[in-house]
């Protein structure tokens, strides 16, 4: 296989971009951008979140059971970047953005037209990521989006010719 040909046919997956969160018991909170999310199933509601194995992120959803996926809006990308890397929080924020508690206790960013808040349900440890399988328990939109849902969020390609994660 031409390792190059395998890489540009891997980055012509589309991704959405989205901030997970979860609260592990001990009061732990993690974050970070994830883009390889599909939904996998209708009844019941199931998404799949891809993590980074060696992530804070993927510690705390391993301990915590439960995780959120917010959405981005077109004009998040300074948020999408600012959760790239470890960032600070503290009873009311998480990297400067404000957040609310779910129903599972992980935390739901203010800020974002949408979120999925979902309980684990499997994990899978395949290579460098994580597949983590989650029931939706709750979702919310802060208001109809004008045309098609998947137009109002962000797309890594939205980032710029130069931003890829995949290949």
């Amino acid at each position: 296989m031409d390792a190059n040909q395998k890489k540009t046919a891997l980055r012509m997956i589309p991704y959405g971009l989205y901030v997970l969160t979860a609260k592990a018991p001990d009061g732990s909170i993690a974050a970070g951008t994830v883009n390889w999310v599909t939904q996998a199933s209708f009844e019941p509601p199931l998404v799949v979140v891809g993590v980074k194995v060696d992530s804070h992120p993927n510690a705390v959803i391993r301990s915590a059971k439960s995780f959120v996926l917010n959405f981005l809006s077109k004009d998040q990308g300074p948020v999408a970047f600012a959760f790239f890397k470890t960032v600070e929080s503290d009873a009311h924020q998480i990297g400067g953005q404000a957040y609310r508690v779910g129903t599972t206790g992980a935390p739901i960013l203010e800020a974002t037209p949408g979120f999925v808040e979902c309980r684990v349900l499997d994990t899978i440890e395949r290579g460098d990521h994580s597949i983590v399988v989650g029931e939706v328990v709750d979702a919310g939109v802060k208001q109809e989006p004008e045309g098609r849902p998947d137009d109002a969020v962000l797309w890594l390609k939205d980032l710029g010719a130069r931003v890829f994660y995949g290949g």
